[in-house]
């Protein structure tokens, strides 16, 4: 199983970047700085401000990374699918709904939050502004490695008439009672194609043999150890 890896984005505690700009390894510990429309969007945008926290990650580093394959902008509809891992999910919006539901019986319940009460809220946000009709799947993770969302991705391009996926984690920082060590806060995607892009140059090629992930023939770790081989191609 293949698949070609053509445009990296992410928000993480060391900006908001696409891998062409950069070849400094954006998986950091750290403060995560939830974006503003301003850092990923040129234009006025009022849905991407009502996004919560973790949505709002999610859409962002998938805006970059479709921005760095020279895939954001579209004219027809492309079958391009998105998956997701996440540790935590959207927990600290359930845990937000929560203390708004508390009060008055229910009565100041937010309808805004509800609507994002869901971990895929952002996979829905994602396909109808960048025009995605491909599955959408959002799941826990728990591998220490974090390669999980990539060998999805790679089934789904081998049994599956899409022609690319759109994969990577999505977390916000922890609650302090949840936190398991040096975690690595945010979001990055990686844009898996059945082919090397066309359109710019293609950082190079993913391969799942035998339930181990190779990428340029050398076998990956984890998924930082990925992201930093790929941004070091320099492409």
């Amino acid at each position: 199983m293949t698949g070609w890896v053509n445009g990296i984005g992410w928000v993480t505690a060391a900006g908001c970047n696409c891998g062409r700009n950069t070849d400094q390894q954006p998986l950091l510990p750290g403060t995560l700085e939830i974006p503003k429309r301003k850092q990923v969007f040129a234009k006025p945008d009022m849905r991407f401000g009502r996004l919560d926290q973790f949505s709002r990650i999610g859409l962002a580093a998938i805006a970059f990374c479709l921005r760095d394959a020279g895939e954001e902008a579209w004219d027809e509809k492309r079958p391009i699918g998105i998956i997701a891992a996440s540790r935590y999910g959207c927990l600290q919006t359930d845990i937000a709904y929560l203390q708004t539901l508390l009060p008055e019986h229910g009565k100041l319940a937010s309808p805004n939050l509800f609507a994002y009460t869901l971990a895929n809220s952002f996979l829905g946000e994602a396909a109808l502004r960048f025009g995605l009709t491909g599955q959408t799947l959002v799941f826990n993770q728990d591998d220490a490695s974090g390669l999980a969302a990539l060998h999805f991705a790679l089934e789904e391009l081998t049994w599956s008439e899409q022609q690319a996926v759109v994969t990577g984690i999505c977390d916000l920082n922890p609650p302090p009672e949840l936190a398991i060590g040096d975690e690595c806060p945010g979001s990055l995607f990686l844009l898996l194609g059945k082919e090397p892009s066309t359109a710019v140059t293609s950082y190079g090629k993913l391969e799942l043999r035998d339930g181990e992930l190779f990428f340029s023939g050398a076998r990956v770790a984890d998924f930082r150890s990925l992201v930093a081989k790929c941004l070091a191609v320099g492409v």
